[in-house]
């Protein structure tokens, strides 16, 4: 089922994400429609936060990005990142490994807002995957990108909180108004309660 996606302006976007201690039908049904509703959106990356769940769970599928390459190490060894894709990340923890670099972002919970943002371009990931079993892997570009991203969600941080203060002086009216359409949506729906 295709989820609706939480925009700039709500609050459950602040929110640091619960351990997930449980693999239970109803998180499998979650991973499930948060994979529906990425693919819907033509994102590449997915926080439960950014449908409703401040939960320690994010998606990730890079496949079919051409333009901007990723690396991926398995046990040590070079491995094709779309080997791990589709990405189910639960309880996450990163680790930079290469120095930081500029790279273009985007969000679906601030459509049509773009910047880039500096991360380190690789990292070492630790997580369970859909199953509950342990993953570990290194990776570098768009996947340690998005890693990062959907990463940065889960503990409540957002991708301007990460922005060069220029863009986000330049971003600040599209901002400003995305902020005042997500809370009056909102003060609609608590009224029509």
């Amino acid at each position: 089922m295709v989820l609706e996606v939480v925009q700039y302006g709500d609050p459950i976007l602040r929110r640091k994400g619960a351990r997930i201690e449980r693999i239970t039908p109803e998180l499998r049904r979650l991973i499930a429609d948060m994979f529906e509703t990425m693919y819907a959106a033509h994102g590449i990356g997915l926080a439960a936060q950014q449908v409703g769940h401040a939960l320690q769970l994010t998606v990730i599928d890079i496949r079919g990005v051409e333009d901007r390459p990723s690396t991926l190490e398995l046990n040590g060894e070079p491995a094709d990142p779309c080997r791990l894709m589709p990405l189910v990340l639960i309880n996450p923890e990163i680790e930079p490994l290469g120095p930081s670099v500029a790279g273009p972002e985007g969000c679906l919970s601030f459509p049509e807002i773009y910047a880039e943002i500096v991360r380190p371009d690789r990292i070492e990931v630790r997580a369970l995957d859909g199953e509950g079993r342990p993953l570990q892997f290194r990776c570098g570009g768009l996947l340690a990108r998005a890693v990062q991203h959907e990463y940065d969600h889960l503990q409540g941080i957002l991708f301007i909180d990460r922005m060069d203060r220029r863009d986000l002086e330049r971003l600040r009216p599209e901002l400003e108004a995305l902020q005042a359409a997500t809370r009056a949506r909102l003060a609609r729906r608590a009224a029509a309660r």
